[in-house]
């Protein structure tokens, strides 16, 4: 069920389809929801899947004012009171793993648990970021034209408001991320966008964190391995944490 509910004074665009418990799923920067096609979308098989589209994406027009994750991150916190109706399971891919943290972060009791896939919390851990009057991918552009009711036109306007989002926040400090209080899963490609050694740092910043990084596989995993990243995340989100035999960094102080 595709449609239309003012959020925040936004008119945004958000599909709802399966059943289950909530799992609300966030694109990435500069893209929609298709990028769930084929991979996290599988998950409405256990879930209530949302996939709502920022403003500025998508089927969602662009409104006056910043572009920040902070921003963002209060549309999705109105969706999850105003369209899911309370707590539910997070997923954020890409800069919409940023506003997943940060809604975390901000109102934990509407965070059940949390996959940041290919998310950094700092924009220093990207090897690089959007800058404005670049060219774009032509992928990108064709896919905004396809579906935004601004008009291709207006696409240059969107990257230049992200971009003076990324300046204006750049992201968390390491111990703030501390401050998570769900279980969460940390999941990237090992050639991803953003740096393995930041992908370390979230997955260590964040209390009892779970991390996965898939071989052979780019910032764009989800397409790359839709399959596998739909199992990983699926297992995640459906089963229990289990004690592992020969804990370390879990064992606690008392650990080798």
């Amino acid at each position: 069920m595709a449609g239309y509910v003012e959020v925040d004074g936004v008119r945004t665009w958000y599909d709802e389809f399966g059943d289950g418990a909530p799992l609300v799923l966030l694109h990435g920067g500069l893209s929609e929801a298709r990028v769930f096609t084929g991979n996290l979308d599988t998950l409405a098989k256990e879930f209530r899947v949302y996939t709502p589209e920022r403003r500025g994406h998508g089927h969602t027009p662009d409104v006056p004012g910043p572009l920040t994750v902070s921003v963002m991150a209060e549309d999705t916190i109105a969706f999850l009171e105003q369209v899911v109706g309370g707590p539910a399971r997070l997923a954020g891919y890409s800069a919409g793993a940023a506003v997943a943290l940060a809604v975390a972060l901000r109102r934990p009791d509407l965070v059940e648990r949390l996959v940041l896939i290919s998310g950094a919390f700092h924009a220093e851990g990207m090897l690089f970021t959007p800058t404005a009057g670049g060219t774009l991918p032509p992928e990108v552009v064709q896919a905004y034209a396809e579906v935004s009711p601004d008009g291709v036109e207006h696409l240059p306007v969107v990257v230049d408001r992200v971009v003076e989002g990324f300046a204006a926040e750049p992201g968390h400090d390491y111990a703030a991320l501390a401050g998570v209080g769900c279980r969460t899963l940390v999941l990237a490609g090992d050639d991803d966008l953003v740096t393995p050694e930041h992908t370390l740092a979230l997955y260590r910043g964040i209390p009892d964190a779970e991390l996965a990084v898939l071989p052979g596989t780019s910032h764009l995993l989800l397409l790359e391995k839709p399959q596998l990243c739909a199992a990983i995340v699926g297992e995640f989100l459906t089963g229990d944490a289990i004690p592992t035999m020969m804990p370390i960094r879990r064992g606690g102080p008392s650990a080798a």
